[in-house]
């Protein structure tokens, strides 16, 4: 029975995390998820949390949820705004979206510190820089 549920890859689906600037001209971070298919993907979403040590203590974030819908081929979505504190703990987004009939899913985990400045590149489709995981 096993062996009768096919192995779907997520393979063209980008987490982006990008340094912006809001409407009165401060620096936030926003969250964006990148389709790289030539399909629309459809039932889109989204579960955020983080967690990890600070301070020597165990803490964890509360959990969010986001339904996305349907984001068109080469194109994107803004998922949330995340703020500088949770940079610290690891951040995890649980994706899952239906591609045809076929539904998909992936955890993409940002590690404790690797949000910064040093670790930004171009982000395709959004044409901006950011820390990525594909």
């Amino acid at each position: 029975m096993l062996k009768d549920i096919p192995k779907l890859t997520v393979e063209n689906i980008i987490v982006a995390i990008v340094p912006e600037e809001n409407e009165v001209a401060e620096e936030v971070w926003n969250v964006y998820l990148v389709n790289l298919y030539d399909r629309k993907i459809e039932g889109v979403l989204v579960s955020s949390k983080g967690y990890g040590k600070k301070d020597g203590e165990e803490v964890k974030t509360s959990t969010l949820r986001h339904f996305i819908g349907v984001i068109e081929p080469n194109d994107y979505a803004k998922i949330e705004l995340i703020i500088k504190d949770v940079f610290g703990l690891a951040n995890e987004y649980w994706i899952s979206f239906y591609l045809g009939k076929d539904m998909y899913d992936k955890k993409y985990v940002f590690l404790p510190e690797s949000i910064t400045e040093e670790n930004l590149t171009m982000i395709p489709i959004l044409n901006k820089r950011g820390v990525m995981i594909r």
